[in-house]
């Protein structure tokens, strides 16, 4: 089902960790042309590609408030209760990241604070096509909210009659956010990166998306705009031993395989029984699964790795750096202590991915393609920018300035000196 592989050696361990590849010269170019035409025409590009790439015309891209308030009626009550569950949660693990102001005297009379103040202006990129993905608008539109963010614009791919997702609709109408734009793909990236006469320009755009959208991101960021993280294809790597229940870590692995073609997942053990029993529940799982051929492609990109021991397992793991990482081993909370490099890791047989990726509390917009190992998830820190503060009474100036004298001289850098040496003559 998954490619097994035994006993790898260390030397061959980067290329195991490798991602699916993409002819990015080829990429860039498709992108770099949407950009360059948004920037260049605004309003009338988002139609034309929204026509090309989405199979629509619109006359109208901002959603329209009877729409928002509409789409509550469109959806479950079931659904309805699940959403306000998750955002519960989600409130609740994000509120908990806010810091309060702390003073601290460096020297007597010298005072430096920090203060976290939001970005004034943030973009969302919610996906949609075959799995609009409401739940992301929780965990970016939540701790945008938290944070105070005072503009908060969302775009989001159209269907063929020209509708977004009610799911997604309700979100946004219980986060109270109104600005919804149907734009997805790389214009969308465009149209919060440069503005529009519709759609304003952001200073941070934020969500996960396709191989386009995260080209479309990183090369924005170059120009200055800032982005999230680069979230690309989805990921999970599970480190198994024989107390994993194998139709749970099955279940696991088709959860992420059924992202998209071009998702991938890990299988780590050091027992050949547990990586077999697990192979065999996977494939008695795919059979009954609606998005079988999708998954079907993702196990291609995907292995089994038996180690000689736990130790070699944790440091493949560390050295792939995960974007989920599920902890099903004895000693799962020792073995997590050992975890260095992961965007989110899931601890024991009862902590499904799935749990993150909706309502435990945690966010789910992650680090891919290895990024974990310099990059976090999103949080509330991500919709905020830390400004210092510090204030020197006239002893505190006295008593660092022959510090701050020297080291400008030592410098060269005289004005520096005197900013200090006229103020305590």
């Amino acid at each position: 089902m998954i490619q097994l592989i035994s006993y790898p050696l260390k030397n061959n361990w980067a290329a195991l960790s490798a991602r699916p590849q993409y002819d990015f010269e080829k990429l860039e170019k498709i992108v770099s042309q949407i950009l360059n035409e948004v920037k260049k025409s605004g309003d009338a590009a988002l139609q034309k590609f929204t026509l090309q790439f989405d199979g629509i015309h619109l006359n109208e891209l901002k959603v329209s408030e009877n729409e928002i308030k509409e789409s509550g009626n469109l959806i479950s009550g079931e659904l309805r209760k699940s959403i306000a569950l998750a955002k519960k949660n989600i409130e609740r693990f994000h509120i908990s990241q806010k810091e309060s102001i702390r003073k601290v005297e460096t020297s007597k009379g010298v005072t430096c604070w920090r203060k976290s103040v939001p970005i004034e202006k943030v973009g969302l990129y919610i996906p949609g096509g075959s799995a609009p993905l409401f739940s992301t608008l929780l965990m970016l539109g939540i701790p945008a909210k938290i944070a105070g963010c005072k503009e908060i614009i969302v775009c989001s791919p159209p269907d063929k009659n020209g509708n977004i997702s009610p799911a997604i609709l309700f979100c946004a109408n219980l986060l109270g956010l109104k600005n919804i734009y149907k734009i997805g793909g790389v214009q969308a990236i465009a149209a919060m990166a440069f503005g529009t006469k519709s759609i304003p320009k952001v200073n941070k755009i934020f969500g996960p998306g396709n191989q386009f959208v995260t080209a479309a991101k990183m090369m924005i960021h170059k120009e200055g705009i800032s982005i999230d993280l680069p979230a690309g294809p989805s990921e999970l790597c599970v480190i198994a031993d024989g107390t994993c229940i194998p139709s749970f870590v099955a279940s696991d692995l088709l959860s992420q395989a059924e992202h998209g073609p071009d998702s991938q997942v890990i299988l780590l053990s050091w027992d050949k029984l547990t990586i077999a029993n697990i192979q065999a529940e996977l494939k008695k799982q795919l059979l009954n699964l609606p998005r079988k051929n999708i998954a079907l492609q993702s196990l291609k990109n995907s292995k089994a790795i038996l180690f000689k021991n736990r130790d070699e397992a944790i440091e493949f793991s560390n050295k792939y750096a995960p974007e989920h990482l599920i902890l099903v081993v004895k000693n799962a909370d020792l073995i997590a202590k050992k975890i260095s490099n992961a965007g989110s890791v899931f601890i024991g047989n009862f902590s499904p991915e799935s749990a993150g990726d909706y309502a435990s509390g945690t966010n789910h917009t992650l680090p891919t393609n290895g990024y974990a190992k310099s990059y976090s998830g999103v949080s509330l820190d991500s919709f905020n920018k830390k400004i210092t503060f510090q204030k020197l009474s006239k002893s505190g100036l006295k008593n660092i300035a022959k510090a701050i004298e020297t080291m400008a001289e030592a410098e060269g850098l005289i004005a520096h000196k005197n900013a200090v040496s006229i103020r305590i003559k």
